[in-house]
């Protein structure tokens, strides 16, 4: 069984489609669901569904309620990009800030938590964690070697 998809409702799909661009992430199809406009983006690896949601409310705060129960976060992993985890995101926030001074909506980059080390199995793995344009986290990691 493969993964087909990861499907994330926004308010504004088209400041969504802007950021995931940023990640790395291609529109393949625009289409509706009947009652919202929605499209899917694919990445190295990985398919994104948008859908933009009438009459939005705030999602419930995943990264920093420890009660939160649900959906926690997407994870991309840049091993493959042979780039420093602190550099990658200084090249986003970079993009981010281009993307804000032609469209001043679209929101500069908000890191969640810095990057750090993290022991994982018998690995140790460069973390950080960044909001999309509605505050949902993702997670960037980096194998070190």
């Amino acid at each position: 069984m493969l993964l087909h998809h990861i499907s994330i409702r926004t308010a504004d799909i088209m400041k969504a489609i802007s950021f995931y661009q940023l990640l790395g992430f291609e529109v393949r199809e625009k289409f509706t669901t009947g009652y919202t406009l929605a499209c899917w983006l694919e990445g190295e690896g990985g398919r994104i569904e948008l859908l933009q949601i009438p009459q939005p409310k705030p999602a419930p705060d995943a990264f920093y309620d420890e009660h939160y129960v649900g959906y926690y976060h997407l994870c991309l992993d840049i091993t493959d990009k042979n780039i420093d985890l602190v550099e990658w995101l200084r090249i986003l926030a970079d993009k981010c800030l281009q993307a804000n001074r032609e469209n001043p909506q679209f929101p500069p980059l908000k890191v969640l938590l810095p990057p750090q080390q993290q022991m994982i199995e018998n690995q140790v793995y460069e973390v950080a964690f960044i909001a999309d344009t509605d505050n949902l986290p993702i997670e960037i990691i980096r194998r070190l070697k």
